[in-house]
């Protein structure tokens, strides 16, 4: 069975597209085949990844409309999965129309699992992993990620406020999993934007390993410009020959291989 692998977090600014990105990447390094879906009507993966809206490429709300209104998505759901030759990785872009979603999925039979039915398109049963970029929210879209997802990584920033927000997400997980999708786990909390020079960072991820021990990942991605760089320049940090910016690359890297244990286990 294929994973399937939400990268959530309510609050925004803490590293899912970055992530959700940078894993993949880093997955197909290994071998895997991955298809990343954008689930965000803010689009940013897809930017990352260089779509163009006006190609008229079918997106992920095309896909959520059709479910949702007719039971089923027809043969031209395969064109929405978009070969990104720079980074050598599949992805489903979004737009903003995504935003609509909760008017349509209102009058959708079991709205929650719209996504889920989506994903069990046969085109999508050939990649060992999916990683689903979430929006910085808990509503409709967010529930449609954690009801389609066998896994969640949750990235979080060592700052003030972090633990609170992060006991609410987990609250959530489990309730989804005690109702409609009994197969969802906490992959992992992902430290991120982990700065060594600030007594509060320190502390934080600190508190983060002593209340959720292993849940918490080993790897840590730390902070550094050099994200912000490759999202400029759509390259995975994964990909990158410049030794002022393969750190984050590595512990991208590593964090692959964390996962594949943890998917294995």
């Amino acid at each position: 069975m294929k994973n399937v692998i939400a990268v959530a977090n309510q609050k925004g600014g803490v590293g899912k597209t970055t992530t959700t990105v940078n894993l993949g990447v880093a997955l197909t390094l290994m071998g895997k085949k991955v298809c990343l879906i954008d689930f965000d009507p803010q689009a940013n993966l897809s930017s990352y990844l260089g779509y163009d809206d006006k190609a008229g490429t079918p997106n992920i709300n095309e896909m959520m409309a059709m479910m949702a209104q007719c039971g089923r998505i027809d043969d031209k759901g395969k064109s929405c999965i978009i070969h990104n030759e720079k980074n050598n990785i599949d992805y489903v872009p979004s737009d903003i129309n995504l935003s609509s979603a909760e008017f349509y999925l209102s009058q959708a039979l079991a709205r929650e699992s719209v996504l889920k039915r989506v994903l069990s398109a046969d085109y999508f049963g050939g990649y060992d992993y999916i990683l689903i970029d979430c929006l910085p929210s808990l509503g409709v879209l967010n529930m449609n990620a954690l009801t389609a997802a066998n896994g969640v990584i949750i990235p979080v920033q060592p700052q003030k406020f972090a633990m609170d927000g992060l006991r609410w997400l987990t609250d959530i997980i489990s309730q989804v999993k005690s109702t409609v999708n009994p197969s969802l786990g906490i992959m992992g909390i992902l430290p991120t934007m982990v700065d060594n020079t600030t007594v509060m960072s320190r502390e934080t991820e600190a508190a983060l390993r002593e209340i959720y021990g292993d849940t918490v990942f080993e790897n840590r991605i730390s902070r550094s410009v050099d994200a912000a760089y490759s999202s400029q320049t759509g390259k995975s940090l994964c990909l990158e020959t410049n030794a002022k910016h393969t750190k984050l690359g590595e512990e991208y890297k590593a964090l692959a291989e964390e996962v594949v244990k943890r998917c294995i286990l």
